[in-house]
């Protein structure tokens, strides 16, 4: 890690400062972690009953009934966007996903949409055959306002404009097509669009909801899909891999303004570079090592990164001996010789083959092993493949978890993603800069938190998540908690809000259903005379920081009045830290007829 905060930051590199990921067997970034440091599986093998299509293939002998499962994949929470049901019916289940996914890494990285004054870039790649599957809206012969309705809520291409809109945030909208680097290409864009000073922050990802949901797949000799349904990177005994659906979002902003702006950093991107094979290759379609080592090589090169500081690879890895090959032989090249001392993985044997999203699994598991310093252990990987010939490569498989304990000093990884069609793409990743010293939190001092939502469940449910969040991570500091929760959250109608002077004080506060004390709520609120408060152009102006002024605050605040937040941290270092996010009520959405 970066010994001293002082540094001056590389103009070309971008923070990665928040991060959402729903994948099989995962619901949270959190989750998706600990099912890696745990080598879980997390592909499901289905009863028949449970697959309602294939009925002519389902009895085949080589039917193959493994899939990525994506709990929720149907499901939505319209109203948090003032989305009506006719509308979320309409959506696709990758446009739904993409823009909740969007609005958990906005508030990931501690930011309030309505409070945003910035130009916010929107990448996102999706799978277009989804769309057509999810039924295509008729051909109509007008284009009255109902038509223009539903096909952009179906529309592909509307995926990250709709979260632009939706979210209230102006900007860039780029739906990228890249096959399975979907992920990778959006990323790339929006660094681009952020070194080139075109936005300012940017959300970039990607979407994928396999239709018919969940299903099984035709094993066929020398394809991509695993015969037993499990994928096994760089074992000599590897088939394929199975199919599998998800969503994963980053949010992105210029590390040295990320710093400025004390925003909390999972990792950084150094580099990000892409390709595609052309007239190359042997085969149109077919991986071309030559091509996909260039790109691996000039991610490094764009970011200043030599080969001997990249200690973690992970890899495209699909599973299959011939694949496997060609990308280890592809970056080899690019690092070059030398000892084996790169970590090699491939995450393709946990979640299966997530396609457009694919390469995003592969940078969460790169993003959190940076982020705690571990490095988790590939799976299904028994018998290495002796013709990959790993003692004359850079790189060493993973078999175990471990502590990452890089010889050069600083953690970097890179990441290929590779597409059908010849799409290469890899990003170079480094561990977050230090952060610089504070001083200690100034014991006993009385802060105010703030939580809202919808209605008084949801309210509770996430009283209850914070509650959880602060006893499982200690760490956090009183006043980051307070600035993250009164700065970067969206307010809605139903409020709780206490003012405490330490975290057991929050934590009894989160825990106690009936308001008394420091606490107001919706309802419940002292009543205080809302003229009696200085104001500005956004809102009440706290009128100080000790108990009563914050009491008052927070009664006002409660009852429905604007407050200024930003005011109240004037003079601060609070840092924004990640705190659970919204909890979104889903509902089963399914378009049965247009």
């Amino acid at each position: 890690m970066t010994d001293s905060p002082e540094q001056e930051y590389d103009p070309g590199d971008v923070a990665i400062i928040g991060m959402s990921c729903r994948a099989p067997g995962a619901r949270t970034k959190e989750q998706f972690w600990d099912n890696l440091l745990h080598g879980r599986e997390t592909v499901s093998f289905l009863a028949k009953d449970d697959i309602q299509v294939d009925e002519t293939l389902i009895h085949s002998p080589f039917y193959v009934r493994a899939c990525g499962v994506l709990d929720g994949y149907d499901q939505f929470d319209p109203s948090v966007f003032g989305i009506s049901d006719r509308m979320a019916a309409a959506m696709t289940p990758e446009n739904r996903l993409f823009l909740e996914s969007a609005w958990e890494t906005l508030e990931d990285g501690g930011y309030d949409p309505d409070r945003l004054k910035a130009e916010i870039g929107m990448y996102g790649a999706n799978n277009p055959q989804t769309a057509a599957l999810y039924s295509s809206p008729p051909d109509r012969v007008s284009v009255g306002p109902e038509a223009i309705e539903a096909s952009l809520a179906w529309s592909p291409d509307t995926m990250t404009s709709n979260a632009l809109y939706y979210m209230g945030l102006t900007g860039e909208a780029v739906t990228v097509a890249a096959v399975c680097a979907g992920f990778h290409y959006a990323v790339h864009l929006a660094c681009q669009s952020l070194l080139l000073g075109q936005t300012d922050m940017a959300i970039a990802g990607g979407a994928m909801v396999r239709l018919p949901h969940p299903r099984g797949h035709l094993w066929e000799e020398n394809r991509i899909l695993s015969k037993d349904g499990h994928c096994r990177p760089f074992d000599a005994n590897g088939t394929g891999t199975a199919l599998s659906s998800g969503v994963v979002t980053v949010l992105l902003k210029p590390v040295a303004q990320a710093v400025a702006d004390r925003d909390h950093i999972y990792a950084v991107v150094k580099g990000s570079a892409v390709n595609n094979n052309g007239v190359s290759v042997m085969a149109y379609g077919l991986a071309q090592p030559e091509r996909m080592s260039a790109c691996i090589a000039n991610a490094m090169e764009v970011g200043g990164v030599t080969p001997d500081t990249v200690s973690m690879y992970e890899a495209n890895g699909l599973g299959m001996p011939m694949t496997d090959e060609l990308e280890v032989h592809a970056a080899s090249m690019a690092f070059g010789k030398q000892t084996g001392t790169t970590s090699i993985g491939g995450v393709k044997g946990n979640v299966g083959h997530g396609g457009v999203v694919s390469g995003g699994f592969g940078a969460m598991k790169a993003v959190m092993a940076l982020y705690h310093k571990k490095l988790a252990a590939t799976i299904n990987l028994t018998e290495v493949n002796q013709d990959l010939d790993f003692p004359s490569t850079p790189f060493v498989p993973q078999l175990e978890a471990a502590d990452w304990e890089p010889e050069s000093g600083i953690r970097r990884a890179g990441i290929t993603s590779i597409g059908g069609g010849g799409y290469n793409a890899h990003l170079v990743l480094e561990e977050p800069p230090a952060v610089a010293e504070r001083a200690p939190e100034a014991v006993g001092r009385p802060r105010l938190a703030t939580l809202s939502a919808l209605d008084d469940e949801a309210l509770a449910r996430q009283r209850a998540k914070l509650k959880d969040w602060l006893i499982a991570h200690p760490e956090l500091r009183l006043d980051d908690i307070c600035f993250s929760l009164t700065m970067g959250r969206k307010v809605m109608d139903r409020r709780w809000a206490a003012v405490v002077r330490s975290r057991a004080e929050l934590i009894e506060a989160l825990c106690d259903d009936t308001p008394r004390g420091p606490v107001a709520t919706t309802g419940n609120a002292p009543q205080v005379n809302a003229d009696s408060f200085r104001r500005n152009d956004n809102g009440i102006v706290p009128s100080g920081k000790d108990e009563q002024a914050l009491s008052d605050l927070a009664a006002a605040w409660v009852n429905g009045q604007r407050v200024d937040f930003s005011s109240l941290h004037l003079g601060e270092t609070s840092h924004r830290v990640p705190l659970p996010t919204y909890p979104f009520r889903p509902r089963r959405f399914w378009r049965t007829d247009w």
